[in-house]
């Protein structure tokens, strides 16, 4: 269990809240807004009113106290910049800041953030991967070259064992696990087998990624 303090309540802040309460950390929330806060004393341990680019409000919450500190602020982007930098200043251990755009990430960064997100590109970005095929499931991005995908399995995989397809040579792709009926095997053997209706969470490049969904018609 970690100590969460999240600025700001919007949306994407909310449902870090809601999320991160559900996987049992301790959650301490801030917003100029009361109404925003009352929604969500439910997921929180504690709730404050105030303005974080104001100093003294922020040492009042003892930020070098919490694990992350996660800057939600909205559409205020000087807002979100000078509550980074006083995080930083006043010995936050990990700063995670929100962007819409790479220019605002780089002065995030160089202003005392540890780590920049972007929550509606991120999503965007899946979105249009999922829907971009029929053999599609799922999508997370690993590394900048790298993602765990879920696939269908093709026709020509079924019946066979991961040994014998061997596909990490063939098309440099991994499969880390196998689902069917609800049922997630993960790092499954050499040995095992395809069956038929069968997803496959493989790690994989885009280019090697979509060679094969191109081989699978879309």
């Amino acid at each position: 269990m970690k100590s969460m303090l999240i600025i700001g309540m919007g949306r994407f802040g909310q449902h870090l809240c809601r999320n991160l309460s559900e996987l049992g950390h301790q959650i301490m929330i801030i917003d100029k807004e009361e109404d925003r806060l009352e929604e969500m004393l439910a997921y929180s341990e504690e709730a404050k009113i105030g303005d974080c680019t104001n100093i003294e409000v922020l040492k009042s919450l003892g930020v070098g106290n919490y694990d992350a500190v996660f800057v939600c602020i909205g559409t205020d982007f000087q807002s979100s910049l000078e509550a980074t930098s006083l995080l930083k200043e006043l010995g936050a251990k990990y700063v995670v800041s929100k962007a819409t755009r790479d220019i605002q990430a780089k002065f995030l960064l160089r202003n005392g953030a540890d780590e920049v997100i972007y929550p509606d590109r991120d999503i965007a970005m899946k979105t249009a991967i999922r829907y971009s095929s029929n053999h599609i499931f799922d999508f997370i991005e690993f590394t900048d070259n790298y993602s765990i995908y879920e696939i269908s399995a093709p026709k020509e995989w079924v019946g066979k064992s991961i040994k014998e397809l061997d596909i990490r040579n063939k098309l440099g792709i991994n499969i880390i696990g196998i689902k069917k009926a609800g049922k997630e095997h993960i790092l499954p053997r050499a040995t095992d087998f395809i069956e038929k209706e069968a997803h496959l969470m493989v790690i994989s490049d885009e280019e090697s990624i979509q060679k094969l969904i191109k081989e699978m018609g879309n």
